[in-house]
């Protein structure tokens, strides 16, 4: 809208009190010829602004100006609080365009204060994704925020990792919770509190009925909970060797998963790393030659025959093309 954008033009203004028509244009989408006309209409308004000619010309708030504009409103309001979030995710949330004129808002309203050159914000920014992440589909953040607000129950259509179909089940829902780019739904389902990925999710109905979630408990809290279950170390633990040159990649690969790490020894330190099951083990294998697993004895066999598996899918191609009998036996 015409007005929207009169506003966001004097905020930018009030920020900086100079700009080009092509800074203003590229901040606010539009051509230099419709700035030119949108600071008429606000000239003509009374607004002292005008434009100067000249190489360092440019659109002028009167020196000295201050507008009262800076008063946010209820979803300007919400962009703020939400301030964790980044581009993506507030443009999942519908909160995107609220969310930059509340920063115009907030900017114009410092403009001339103690800290002279650039902004905290023009010198930082969140990108919460995880690098190489996949461009899924987008989840129905914003409708199942809106969803959300009346507290109701919701019956889901949800398919588990690994799963072939989606399973309907009931829930209590507690909010919305991101972490490293992804969504997720925190709720109690028959009173046990779980995570729901929204990228898994594959429908979701409003029950005519409140939430029954437990006493006492909110958001944070039953988030808080459920991360310190998924990152809890596991019962099994793995004793490694593993190359001095890749202590680093290992721990951006396995993060609180490795419990101990000792001093270097001949270019090799000794790790261990915690699983849930024996069967995670199998995550090692990424390491390649770079990392031997010492003990138990059950995760070294177990490593041992999933590399011989390996070695049998992977033999070297023939003149007459690979093998066709499928390779070794492998395992599921």
């Amino acid at each position: 809208m015409k007005s929207a954008r009169l506003l966001s033009l004097l905020l930018l203004l009030q920020a900086r009190q100079r700009m080009t028509t092509v800074e203003l244009a590229d901040r606010l989408e539009v051509s230099r010829r419709t700035i030119l006309r949108d600071v008429e209409a606000l000239s003509a308004a009374g607004v002292p602004v005008y434009a100067e000619r000249g190489r360092r010309g440019g659109i002028v708030l009167l020196p000295g100006a201050r507008l009262n504009v800076s008063h946010l409103d209820p979803a300007e309001m919400e962009a703020v609080l939400t301030a964790g979030l980044d581009a993506t995710q507030r443009e999942q949330l519908e909160l995107a365009a609220a969310h930059e004129t509340a920063t115009r808002k907030i900017a114009a309203r410092r403009s001339g204060g103690a800290h002279p050159g650039s902004g905290l914000a023009d010198l930082i920014v969140v990108d919460n994704a995880g690098w190489l992440a996949p461009e899924g589909h987008a989840p129905p953040v914003a409708e199942l925020t809106l969803a959300l607000r009346t507290r109701p129950r919701l019956r889901l259509r949800y398919r588990r990792s690994g799963a072939q179909r989606a399973v309907a089940r009931v829930v209590d829902p507690y909010g919305l919770a991101t972490k490293a780019g992804r969504w997720y739904l925190v709720a109690d389902q028959a009173g046990e509190p779980r995570l729901f990925a929204l990228d898994r999710l594959e429908g979701y109905e409003v029950l005519p009925e409140p939430v029954r979630t437990r006493p006492g408990c909110d958001l944070r809290s039953v988030w808080a909970e459920l991360r310190r279950r998924t990152e809890r170390p596991g019962s099994v633990v793995v004793t490694a060797r593993l190359r001095e040159t890749r202590l680093d990649l290992a721990r951006r690969v396995l993060g609180s998963r490795i419990l101990d790490v000792g001093p270097a020894a001949a270019g090799w330190h000794t790790v261990r790393i915690g699983y849930r099951e024996l069967e995670s083990v199998r995550q090692l294998l990424q390491f390649g030659d770079h990392l031997e697993v010492v003990a138990p004895p059950a995760a070294r066999a177990l490593v041992h025959e999933l590399a011989a598996d390996l070695v049998e899918r992977h033999r070297p191609v023939s003149p007459t093309g690979p093998s066709t009998d499928g390779g070794g036996a492998g395992r599921s």
